[in-house]
């Protein structure tokens, strides 16, 4: 599965810079970073939904999206639309990002930034926190249960949240088990990469009150945001269809006001 060759070849990109960063002096650089922001107050219920708008170049489905180069340019392009989190794909090899884009992105915004990436071990972690990330994406599919909730601690630990990501039922309530406090559900099939965007609603009543409730994937008109406020989405993820648009920040203000 294309999942677990992502996994591979991120932890075998982290081993590569472990080796040139080892782990101790990588804590040190995480442990003197300002606090990170809260991200599940930012992502709470509001009177409109909100936006985790993406930096993405591209992917291994949809190959080259944009060629985005300057990533804080359109952060800030995203801040100003509105967006309440900004997430950084910083897989190098399938999705062309880097940790350098995370820090740029850090450097020229005020909300919440995200570390999207395939982590399977606290060293990425301490990266995403060094770089000033503010939570992390850990993917339930990739990770046994016990290493889940390893991980969403180690986070916790640094000060930060995990955006943990189902793509089924059974994952979602593993993600729950594992104290999700900011829980995303994927429309993508991983299996055939269709979309489903169905799952969401029919998850969102399972949501305990206080998770905040993400809803991934399928998003590329404001009918498809309302579709998912509806059902009852805190915040909705949104990259294709705003690395691809000629206004980035309209389109959130589009979205928002969906």
């Amino acid at each position: 599965m294309i999942l677990d060759d992502l996994f591979a070849g991120s932890l075998e990109d982290a081993a590569r810079r472990r080796a040139e960063l080892p782990t101790a002096r990588l804590e040190r650089i995480a442990l003197d970073q300002p606090a990170a922001i809260d991200a599940v107050a930012a992502l709470q219920r509001a009177e409109l939904v909100h936006i985790i708008a993406e930096v993405k170049r591209a992917s291994p489905s949809r190959g080259r999206l944009a060629n985005i180069p300057d990533p804080a340019e359109l952060a800030g392009e995203y801040a100003r639309g509105g967006a309440s989190a900004i997430s950084v794909l910083t897989e190098e090899r399938k999705f062309l990002g880097s940790l350098d884009d995370l820090r740029a992105v850090r450097a020229a915004v005020d909300v919440p930034v995200l570390r999207k990436e395939f982590i399977g071990e606290e060293y990425q972690i301490l990266e995403a926190r060094a770089a000033g990330a503010d939570l992390v994406l850990l993917i339930v599919a990739s990770l046994e249960q016990p290493v889940l909730e390893r991980l969403a601690r180690f986070a916790e630990e640094l000060g930060m949240a995990a955006l943990i990501e189902a793509h089924t039922r059974d994952e979602f309530q593993r993600g729950l088990d594992a104290g999700a406090r900011i829980l995303g559900v994927n429309a993508r099939d991983l299996k055939t990469f269709e979309m489903h965007p169905e799952l969401f609603g029919e998850l969102a009543p399972e949501y305990p009150a206080g998770v905040v409730r993400v809803a991934e994937s399928a998003v590329l008109k404001p009918e498809h945001v309302r579709a998912y406020r509806d059902a009852g989405a805190d915040a909705v993820l949104i990259g294709e269809a705003l690395v691809t648009g000629d206004d980035p920040a309209a389109t959130i203000q589009e979205f928002r006001n969906a």
